[in-house]
């Protein structure tokens, strides 16, 4: 019987319920009145209004430190990466001379990269510059030097290789060629004492007999000193990055053949072998004749 006694009914537990909601005696909203309500609201208040202050203080004094034109922390390479053109994300160039479809995707892809190096637009945005030699553009003190110029790298310069003279790029014919490009590093010096740092491809030790005669554009597959140091995208907004292409004459057909291309400097180091993209870049190619 206690037990039944100590029971609270629906009602009663609901009239409790509404009491903590609103107690008109004591004019308290849950548990609270309006000044301890107040009070609280206060508190959070200012708490958040200083966090946000400290955030914003914190992020102005950062920003005060940056450049916009240079990093002020260049964590650089010492040996930066390489890239061809076309790829694809698993760096295989694998096509079918029979089905024009296969390759004309390659065509495509190297039409629309090679369209800001039209001769024309070159001529219209960077200098013709002196070969050979450091284009250095320095800065006066705290006077800026910008925006800086840059070299003229026209298309025709890959010959071969420019989509001009052959506008299949020698994927037709079993002879294709792939553009090497060398990676932005802001300030980077490539070579010393006048010598341009230069591409070499091979294949790998089990195809070397399959790759056949290589010819590179520009001859010798040198990335030419004037277009170093590169000064970085807002400094040098016409900046075109040097290329070189390698023109495939007689590679063996209907074979996978494993290649890597590297570049040779006399003031950068071999690639480390935990990073396959420094300094160096490795693709397969396989042609099929049906």
């Amino acid at each position: 019987m206690a037990k039944d006694k100590d029971r609270k009914t629906c009602g009663e537990l609901f009239g409790e319920c509404k009491e903590f909601l609103w107690n008109p005696r004591t004019h308290e909203f849950l548990g609270r009145t309006a000044s301890s309500w107040g009070l609280i609201l206060l508190f959070y208040l200012a708490f958040y209004i200083f966090l946000a202050g400290l955030f914003i203080l914190t992020m102005y004094i950062m920003l005060q430190t940056l450049d916009d034109y240079k990093p002020t922390y260049q964590d650089r390479l010492a040996t930066p990466g390489m890239m061809i053109r076309p790829h694809s994300d698993s760096l295989e160039i694998v096509y079918s001379v029979e089905k024009t479809e296969s390759w004309d995707l390659y065509v495509q892809a190297l039409n629309k990269f090679l369209a800001p190096y039209n001769d024309s637009h070159q001529a219209e945005t960077n200098d013709n510059c002196v070969s050979n030699r450091y284009f250095i553009q320095e800065d006066s003190g705290e006077v800026r030097n910008n925006p800086k110029r840059s070299c003229q790298f026209n298309r025709t310069m890959l010959d071969e290789c420019s989509g001009i003279t052959d506008r299949y790029y020698g994927y037709r014919d079993r002879q294709p060629c792939i553009l090497i490009k060398f990676n932005r590093v802001i300030g980077l010096l490539p070579g010393i004492n006048g010598q341009s740092p230069y591409v070499s491809c091979a294949a790998k030790k089990e195809d070397s007999d399959k790759i056949g005669e290589l010819v590179y554009f520009p001859p010798n597959g040198t990335f030419n000193l004037m277009y170093y140091p590169y000064y970085g995208k807002k400094a040098q907004v016409n900046y075109s990055q040097p290329l070189v292409a390698v023109k495939f004459m007689n590679i063996t057909s209907n074979a996978d053949i494993n290649i890597e291309c590297k570049i040779n400097a006399n003031n950068i180091g071999p690639g480390s072998e935990r990073d396959k993209f420094a300094g160096r870049v490795s693709f397969k190619l396989r042609i099929n004749t049906n």
